[in-house]
Parts: C-alpha cells; sequence; structure tokens
C-alpha cells in the first residue's frame, strides 16, 4: 500500500498531493491537540481549509487521514536521515553524526512520533503491516551505517540489535519525556546514549 493506493475521485495526481498535504497538515495539528479518535472528518476539513465535501474527495474515511499521517511521518524522517547518511568515506565519527543527528530530528519530531505510537493500532491490518515496513527500513538504514562505518565487524543478530536500540532511544526521547527530559538536556542525553552505543559496539568513548 502506497498513497496513491488512498482512493480519491479526483484525477489530477498534482491537485490530490496539495490537497492530502493541508489535509496531512491539519489532522496533525488535531492529533497532537485531541488524538486520533476525538477528532472528527468535519474538523481536519476545516482545519485544513476546505470544506467536508472537498475533503471525501481525496480519501474514503478517516482511517485514510490516519495512514496517510503516519506515511508523511515515516516519509520525512527517512528523507532527513539519508541526508545525513554518508557511506562514501566511512569512520566511526561519520557513525556517531549520524546517530547524533537521528536524536536531534526525534527531538524536532517527538510530537508525531507520538502519534505513530498512540494512533497506529487503530490502522487496518494491511495498512499497519506497511507502516510497520516503514519502521523496520529505518532501521535498516541505522544498521548499514553501523556495517559500513565500523572498523571492525559485529555479529549480524548484534548490529540488528543495535540498530534498533538507537532508534527506540530516539523514541524514547519523546514518548519518555516525563521524565527522561527532567533528568537530561538533549546534549547530555545524547551523549551518554552514544556512549552507551558505542561501548556496545567495541569501541572506546
Amino acid at each position: 500500500m502506497s498513497e496513491n493506493k488512498v482512493l480519491s475521485s479526483v484525477k489530477d495526481e498534482e491537485l490530490i498531493k496539495k490537497r492530502r498535504d493541508q489535509m496531512i497538515k491539519g489532522a496533525l495539528i488535531l492529533f497532537k491537540e485531541k488524538g486520533f479518535h476525538r477528532t472528527t472528518t468535519r474538523e481536519i476539513a476545516k482545519e485544513s481549509g476546505f470544506s467536508i465535501g472537498t475533503l471525501y474527495e481525496y480519501i474514503r474515511t478517516k482511517e485514510d487521514v490516519l495512514y496517510l499521517v503516519c506515511d508523511s511521518i515515516h516519509g520525512e524522517v527517512k528523507k532527513r536521515l539519508e541526508a545525513v547518511v554518508d557511506l562514501k568515506q566511512p569512520s566511526t565519527e561519520n557513525l556517531c553524526n549520524v546517530i547524533t543527528s537521528f536524536f536531534h530530528l526525534m527531538d524536532e519530531m517527538q510530537e508525531e512520533i507520538l502519534i505513530l505510537y498512540q494512533e497506529v493500532k487503530s490502522l487496518s491490518k494491511e495498512t499497519r503491516v506497511y507502516i510497520l515496513q516503514k519502521e523496520r527500513e529505518m532501521a535498516d538504514m541505522l544498521e548499514k551505517a553501523i556495517i559500513t562505518c565500523l572498523p571492525h565487524k559485529l555479529a549480524k543478530q548484534d548490529t540488528a540489535l543495535l540498530a534498533n536500540n538507537i532508534l527506540i532511544q530516539g523514541h524514547m526521547w519523546g514518548f519518555r519525556r516525563w521524565m527522561v527530559q527532567k533528568e537530561f538536556t538533549l546534549e547530555e542525553y545524547i551523549e551518554r546514549q552514544l556512549n552507551f552505543a558505542l561501548r556496545s559496539m567495541g569501541i572506546k568513548s
């Protein structure tokens, strides 16, 4: 499943993208404030700047909007992570830069990450599988950075686990902020998590 498989009665691809981008921005504002279940499609239409009738020209259900929001969040994370993953000159320093950039990105997008954790269960099985596959792609990118940048080889399972640990540590800054953000500044959190990761990889920090 992808964005173009969300049914639309409009055939103009450019207009579909424009309206759905408006819809995603409007829905994000409301989901952050009220959550998915307490938000109505009428409210999404109003926040997006068009009528409820127009909204239903571009989607069929409220779940379609949630899917588009989740897909958009993952797309933004992937785009911005790809921008900092430079594997042409692999080094431990490059790997540290990738992990640091990922944590900064998770700080900027913590509200969006919370929406993913809280609302993905509301998607149908087919759509949820697609969104979770996007999550696996994020872990794969981190895993590739570890494999490429480390001066020594790790066991495949260890590498996969380390990549997932980094992913969850980034998410944790947002979904457990009630605790960790009282104890650490973002820079302190990054420094400690980076030290833990490097030691796990067999590198002295």
